[in-house]
């Protein structure tokens, strides 16, 4: 096989060192390799970086090595094409294993193009990635802590919880506050309720006697501080992407305008593929990559399981909290899709498939700058009327009747 790139390097990334093959020759002959090894301190990176440089070295490629491998693409992405490999892709063969080894192998199967790099997005959306990602582990934490809150009231036979829809609401919290001061009995603190709580007055005097001890207070102050915490460090955040979001704004308000989709989900999934759509083919290429669209499992003329693929568990996540928003919407094309599907394969299935359905919009949207058109919730019936008059025609004459069917003019 013939050689395509004259001066390309493999990098075998570890924790605290990095060896680096650099070939060097023509496409049809034998390369002249040369092997370093750098540690992973910045200087040394970038001495690294102008080794390489000035060998004139054009194409590198990586192995995606746990995050050891993002401060070696950083450095080195503004002075040559860096190409991040799957390690499933680029195994060598058994009997073969040792750290020269390995980045000979990649030099090889580069010099020759067969190495398919992965998508890294450019810097302000990586930027943006690992925003929304923090934002979104502080919020399943704090969610934790509400459950953990939930938990000790419990144990203190505080039946809160059972009167109150939102445990973390206003009034939940002033009543949660005056129980760990101990500065009120259960009739004055049922009395700071707001709203339509106080409707329930009584209730809420009987859920706020228990048996409080001294250390279910102090671990009830503790989780209302870090309650606290968590809402300071996620507002920063949203602030953060706020100004982050705003040259995509345009893109952000298309996407927003499929049923079901908020705000949040709008920065998710524009911090995860990005705007530039030139990446994926075909929206069965995002797909694909996103881990939403069936896999491919056949053998000999028999079909196995078509169990979706692994691909990027964040964009999946927010794709099935979009997919149930969009199913609890009335009159949407997205919620009829979800109930038909949902009859036939189980509520799970039919979210998933409802997730891969918005991110083919979303693809469409970003890329052809389209804007959403609703198809009504009606679309299946529209679909295929003749079948459906049919088979409903057909269900009622089972059952003893005559029927005659005639379209109504307004309907024709």
């Amino acid at each position: 096989m013939e050689a395509i790139v004259e001066r390309c390097c493999g990098i075998d990334v570890h924790k605290k060192n990095i060896v680096v093959c650099l070939a060097v020759g023509k496409p049809h002959e034998k390369p002249l390799t040369t092997i370093k090894t750098f540690s992973t301190m910045t200087r040394d990176l970038l001495a690294c970086r102008d080794w390489l440089v000035s060998e004139g070295c054009t194409h590198a490629v990586v192995e995606s090595t746990g995050v050891y491998w993002k401060p070696v693409f950083n450095i080195l992405e503004d002075s040559i094409e860096v190409i991040l490999a799957n390690a499933r892709d680029v195994k060598n063969v058994p009997g073969r294993k040792t750290d020269v080894k390995d980045c000979e192998w990649l030099a090889q199967l580069l010099r020759h193009g067969l190495v398919k790099g992965s998508f890294i997005p450019p810097k302000p959306i990586r930027e943006l990635r690992d925003l929304t990602r923090y934002r979104e582990k502080l919020t399943q934490q704090r969610s934790s802590e509400i459950n953990r809150l939930q938990k000790f009231l419990e144990d203190a036979n505080i039946k809160l919880s059972s009167v109150v829809t939102d445990i973390n609401g206003v009034s939940s919290q002033n009543m949660i506050r005056h129980l760990i001061q101990d500065d009120m009995n259960p009739q004055e603190m049922a009395l700071l309720a707001k709203g339509r709580l106080r409707n329930k007055i009584e209730e809420l005097e009987k859920s706020l006697e228990g048996y409080l001890t001294d250390h279910h207070r102090l671990i009830l102050r503790l989780t209302l501080q870090m309650i606290a915490s968590y809402d300071e460090a996620i507002e920063k955040l949203n602030t953060e992407i706020d100004k982050r979001m705003e040259p995509f704004q345009q893109k952000a308000e298309g996407i927003q305008a499929i049923p079901g989709v908020k705000k949040k989900f709008t920065e998710r999934i524009i911090a995860e593929i990005g705007v530039d759509m030139s990446r994926f083919p075909s929206d069965a290429h995002l797909s694909s990559w996103a881990g939403s669209s069936p896999g491919n499992n056949e053998s000999a003329g028999k079909r196995r399981s078509g169990r979706v693929t692994q691909g990027n568990k964040w964009l999946k996540s927010a794709l099935i909290e979009a997919a149930w928003a969009a199913s609890r919407t009335k009159g949407t094309y997205l919620s009829a899709r979800y109930h038909r599907l949902a009859a036939r394969r189980g509520k799970k299935r039919a979210a998933l498939a409802v997730g891969h359905t918005i991110l083919i919009m979303v693809y469409h949207i970003i890329k052809e700058q389209r804007t959403y058109k609703e198809l009504g919730a009606d679309y299946f019936d529209r679909l295929n009327e003749q079948h459906l008059v049919r088979r409903l025609t057909s269900r009622i004459k089972a059952l003893g009747y005559e029927v005659e069917v005639n379209k109504l003019p307004i309907a024709a």
